[in-house]
């Protein structure tokens, strides 16, 4: 039947390279005269807000005159300074020129830097003079100046003062003009000391060089302990592909914090009146470097100059050791899921490729983000990563653009978790930014964005995301049910804990689940594992805010961390599937204590303090010890948990545990809906049974099969505690049954309260005929034809035989009758059960496989099956499947496939299991003649009945003239049966004696001749069936010829499969057709039936209904016709092949 479950597999799908997507946009052409504070650009946009300089309404100084003087008193021999990669006046002019040439070009991604203001236009923000440094013959005392657009070093105070009049001279007296703003020489200037990289000097004007503040990508406090007080300058030139720092040695922290706060104030204000585009061949660089890392995606693509700061250990330091402190500048890049620190490329002269181990950098997952923190006081911050069970991994970092860089990662943190409303990092901003923060993209998938999350987690883990299976499971209680699938891969077969992880971390805060389902996945991994490196994922409060207060909770172990997090931080999720899920065995008494299976522990205190709407917990087949017990109990015995299952089968329990753990959930019995004690050691006591479930008014499930009873006339539930219940589902397999339950559970049958009954499950009670007649004959004294399913699978029906066969033909059995594995002495019973079901008219599902008969079915019975099958025009499902197994075979025989023959009368069967029957070649005749004729059924199950090539062949071509069936088994056990078969013939005559293939004996070449040519003989077409195996051939076969022929058969075997599934998929769109004429027709006859002007208010919607329906239908006629259309020709074309 068709099935809703649908399973996933997770895949990460990332677009191209190239073309890349712009990072800058256009900057406009005005900007308004105020400055407002800014705000991150939107997705691909700038590290700075794109605008034109504007008058701020400032006078400068007409410095023209002193820029005469000192070039003028420019020396031709004056050797480059050593202060530091610093532009010199004659480059810059050049810059400003050629800048000035490409100003009229569109602004983009290739075109250059914007045109730098020129050196001595500026307006004097700070000055100061530098210490002394160099050797003791050569002591020079440099001056630094900064301007709203420059940071100027000079030889000299003197020097300054020539091109800034502001700036007072070394002895005191100003320049004539100057604003009388300049400091007095009797003022004391901290010293300050510049140190950068030797490559970068340049020739400059007598000592002068300049750091525009364009440049500037960071300014920080240099962590270098006392007594200095330095900051640190960090420029990149985007044209020169050069990077530097400047470092200002201080002494007095209060001068030092005053120079931090000019430099910061007045880059960002030059940045923010300016674009400062990022180049092409950057942009490239660094996107490569994702593409490496397999994160590039240009919908979710940030990128930012930042320095990787330098830290230095210790109390003091000296002059030297600041030039050990060197920091890094980098590209810090957000990609979808991970941050990257790119190195920037190596500028070479003779080439401009990048190469790939430009690219190698540093990088993190967004998942494994564990703190922020922004300082206040100048450009640094702090990102820390940390994978589970390793200590963190901190990046110390410095950027003018902070603000927007943290505010981009929150944004990516929160577009890969977007279901989680506390992110699992530390958040230590400046309060401004909380309200900054940016909006996340919408982009809605399905089930709440959790392949993004889990794909997310796999980045981060570095977990191959192919070799995680789940399926959504939308027809179980609690829909929809997450399903997580045994592991793929080549030799794995459980799950590691990285990969638990990031299954069970990508499931917190989902609220599309009901269910999460975790049977069969062995979570020993994470059992007895602890975290000591960091609690960032522990859950401190649940989805609604609230703390959750439980004692050591940072000490438990990972297994019920996670549990906990699943439970407290969904609301959605109500059922809890552990089953099987944990090895372990409970320690014996020793020195350890046991410390249980640690679910227990983690979900009973949250149910006992309602942290969670988790009220159906599944522990079946985990070994539980008395501390699991103990937390059971607390939780049951508190009415508060309002638990709805606690469901313990095959759990070890003796006979104290299972009375403690019943005894807490009678106090359960306003909401418990479900018992389950199967499959435990412990003995069921009718006495105990009676007191306590006499207190659960609204169970449905009760399932007390495979388990123990005391002996005694007792029933093991009484007729007055079974009809206080409104049951769904009863289980009382391999239980011993006493004649007094059965007539308890007969009465309940006769009873209203069973009216809800649905499933009964009575197997290898050691039922006889007579027993099942007289639970037949109750359900029937209550109402014919039950919605029930009765399974009496393996009991002993020959006796009281005669009584069941009359129920059975009286029609008093309910919809569903499974009875599998009946093991018959007499044939003759057998088909007197064959010839009852023959006339019975109230079963529409019938399982009688795996019967076991004394010997092959003979003539007589194989008659009645076929009268079964040709004259029972009521069941719609019949399995009659035979088993195949090493100890123990059961099938009807060679006659099944005169019994097939009836199906071609037969007007209502829709499924059909006829597995391993060995129906061969006669059984595939049969089939294949029913197919032509039958126009009702739909799914055939036939594998695993040793059909060659050619009786699949025969199957498949029959499919020509059927309309109906749209499910046919593959058959690919008999495909590896029948390969198999003609290997070993082969393998035999090579193998076989002295002689060699070259000279085979007769008999041989001819065994191995004839099993391949019967099996390529399958390629003949339909017409040809049954007319027997080809003409022997007479020249030998090589081993080349050999394999060939074993290709062609597994050719011609997916050929045919090929053939197949076209047939059906034209069937099926056969039977969209009909379910559209169908309703079509029903949405016809309600029209009439309410009128069409003159209906009744109810009838206008559903006439208004019925049009949109039939538009719809018309669309499903149309892709059915272009559906038969194809698979017509590909039949066709196949069949003349």
């Amino acid at each position: 039947m068709p099935d809703r479950r649908r399973r996933k597999s997770l895949t990460i799908f990332r677009p191209p390279l190239a073309p890349l997507t712009p990072i800058h946009d256009e900057p406009p052409d005005t900007a308004p005269a105020t400055l407002k504070k800014r705000r991150p650009n939107s997705i691909g946009q700038s590290e700075s807000p794109a605008s034109s300089p504007t008058d701020a309404g400032i006078s400068r100084s007409n410095s023209k005159h002193g820029l005469d003087r000192l070039v003028s008193m420019k020396r031709g021999t004056r050797p480059s300074s050593l202060f530091g990669s610093l532009r010199s006046l004659s480059s810059l002019h050049d810059e400003n020129e050629e800048l000035t040439k490409t100003a009229s070009s569109p602004s983009s991604l290739s075109s250059v830097g914007p045109a730098i203001p020129d050196v001595a236009a500026g307006m004097v923000i700070h000055h100061g003079a530098l210490p002394e440094v160099g050797p003791m013959f050569r002591r020079r005392c440099p001056y630094l100046v900064l301007t709203d657009n420059h940071l100027i070093q000079f030889k000299s105070q003197d020097r300054a003062s020539e091109m800034f009049p502001s700036v007072p001279r070394s002895g005191g007296q100003s320049v004539p003009g100057s604003s009388g703003q300049a400091r007095a020489s009797s003022v004391r200037h901290s010293r300050l000391s510049s140190t950068s990289s030797v490559y970068e000097l340049q020739s400059s004007l007598d000592g002068l060089h300049s750091i525009p503040l364009l440049h500037v990508v960071a300014v920080h406090k240099l962590d270098d302990g006392e007594p200095y007080f330095s900051i640190e300058v960090a420029y990149f030139n985007d044209d020169t592909n050069h990077a530097s720092t400047m470092t200002l040695q201080i002494h007095d922290p209060r001068e030092s914090d005053s120079w931090l706060t000019a430099i910061r104030s007045t880059a960002s204000s030059a940045r923010s009146t300016t674009s400062v585009p990022f180049s092409q061949s950057l942009v490239e660089h660094t996107a490569r470097a994702l593409e490496q890392e397999q994160d590039y995606d240009p919908h979710h693509f940030h990128m930012f100059k930042v320095v990787q700061r330098a830290n230095k250990s210790g109390k003091r330091s000296s002059s030297d050791d600041l030039t050990k402190l060197t920091s890094k500048i980098c590209i810090l890049a957000i990609g979808l899921f991970k941050v990257h620190l790119v190195p920037l490329p190596k500028t070479t002269r003779t080439s401009s490729s990048t190469s790939l181990s430009d690219l190698n950098g540093t990088s993190h997952g967004i998942a494994t983000l564990a703190s922020v923190k922004v300082q206040t006081f100048d450009d640094s911050f702090q990102l820390w990563f940390r994978r589970p069970f390793q200590s963190s991994s901190a990046l110390h970092l410095a950027a003018l653009c902070v603000n927007e860089v943290v505010l981009w990662l929150r944004q990516a943190a929160e577009f890969l978790r977007p279901e989680w409303t506390e992110q699992p990092f530390a958040w230590m901003v400046p309060e401004t930014l909380n309200d900054e923060l940016l909006p996340v993209p919408a982009e809605e998938e399905e089930h709440r964005d959790f392949d993004r999350t889990l794909t997310a987690y796999c980045a981060a883990y570095g977990i191959n995301t192919s070799t995680i299976r789940y399926k959504i499971n939308y027809s179980c209680e609690d829909a929809p049910a997450f399903e997580l699938l045994p592991i793929t891969g080549a030799g794995r077969i459980k799950y590691n804990a990285m990969e638990l992880l990031a299954i069970l971390r990508a499931l917190r805060y989902n609220e599309s689940f009901g269910t999460i389902c975790l049977s069969q996945t062995a979570l020993d991994p994470l059992h007895g594992l602890y975290d000591e490196y960091g609690w960032e994922h522990t859950p401190w409060t649940t989805r609604s805010g609230e703390t959750v207060e439980l004692e050591n909770q940072q000490k438990a172990s990972v297994l019920i961390q996670e549990i906990r997090a699943l439970a407290v931080k969904s609301k959605r999720l109500r059922r809890l599937d552990f089953s099987d899920c944990l090895t372990r065995r409970p320690s014996s008494a020793g020195a350890i204590p046991d410390v249980g299976c640690g679910i227990c522990e983690a979900l009973s205190p949250l149910c006992a303090k309602q942290y969670t709407n988790v009220d159906w917990i599944i522990l079946n087949g985990i070994m539980l010890s008395d501390v699991d017990i103990d937390y059971l109990y607390a939780a049951a015995i508190s009415k508060d948990s309002h638990i709805r299952a606690i469901e313990v089968s095959n759990c070890g329990l003796a006979d104290r545990s299972f009375l403690a753990i019943l005894q807490a959930l009678s106090h359960q019995g306003s909401t418990l809906e479900c018992i389950n004690f199967s499959s435990n050691f412990a003995r069921l006591e009718p006495l105990n049974l009676r007191e306590y479930l006499d207190e659960l008014a609204y169970i449905r499930k009760v399932d007390f099969s495979n388990t123990y009873r005391t002996s005694g006339p007792e029933p093991l539930l009484e007729l007055r505690t079974l009809v206080g219940w409104k049951l769904e589902e009863l289980d009382l397999s391999r239980t011993s049954i006493n004649a007094e339950t059965l007539q308890a559970i007969a009465g309940y049958l006769r009873s209203p309260q069973s009216q809800v009954l649905r499933h009964l499950r009575l197997n290898q009670c050691g039922l006889t005929g007579g027993n099942v007649a007289d639970l037949l004959q109750a359900m029937a004294d209550y109402a014919p034809f039950r919605d029930l399913h009765l399974y009496i699978n393996e009991n002993h029906l020959e006796q009281g035989h005669d009584r069941l066969a009359k129920a059975i033909s009286q029609s008093l059995t309910p919809l569903y009758m499974t009875m599998e594995m009946l093991e018959y002495k007499d044939e003759k019973n057998f088909r007197l059960l064959v010839q009852a079901w023959t006339q019975n008219t109230s079963t529409r599902y019938l399982n009688m496989s795996k019967v076991s008969l004394p010997s092959e079915a003979g003539n007589e019975t194989i008659a009645a099956l076929e009268s079964m099958l040709g004259d029972n025009q009521i069941l719609e499902s019949l399995n009659i499947a035979g088993e195949q197994a090493h100890l123990e075979v059961a099938n009807f025989g060679s006659g099944i496939c005169r019994a097939l023959t009836g199906l071609q009368r037969n007007k209502s069967l829709k499924l059909l299991h006829v597995e391993h029957q060995k129906l061969g070649m006669p059984g595939a005749n049969a089939l294949a003649s029913i197919l032509e004729e039958n126009n009702t059924l739909e799914y055939l199950y036939c594998a695993g009945n040793g059909f060659t090539l050619q009786a699949f062949t025969v199957i498949v071509r029959s499919l020509a003239n059927n309309r109906t069936l749209v499910h046919l088994a593959n058959m690919d056990e008999d495909r590896v049966a029948a390969i198999k078969k003609v290997d070993r013939e082969i393998d035999n005559v090579r193998e076989s004696g002295v002689r060699s293939l070259t000279m085979p004996t007769k008999a041989t070449v001819n065994t191995v001749k004839r099993s391949i040519g019967s099996a390529v003989s399958g390629q003949l077409p339909f017409s040809s069936r049954g007319s027997g195996s080809p003409q022997t051939q007479k020249k030998q076969h090589s081993d080349k010829e050999l394999a060939g022929m074993m290709d062609t058969i597994a050719d011609n075997w997916h050929r045919e499969m090929t053939v197949m599934q076209t047939y059906l998929t034209r069937n099926r769109y056969l039977a969209k057709k009909r379910l559209a004429a169908t309703e079509d027709e029903q949405a016809s006859a309600t029209t009439s039936l309410y009128g069409s002007n003159d209906a009744t208010p109810m009838g206008e919607p559903d006439q208004q209904l019925t049009t949109t329906n039939k538009d719809d239908d018309d669309e499903v006629l149309d892709e059915g016709d272009e559906g038969i259309e194809e698979a017509l020709m590909m039949s066709k074309k196949l069949t003349l092949e």
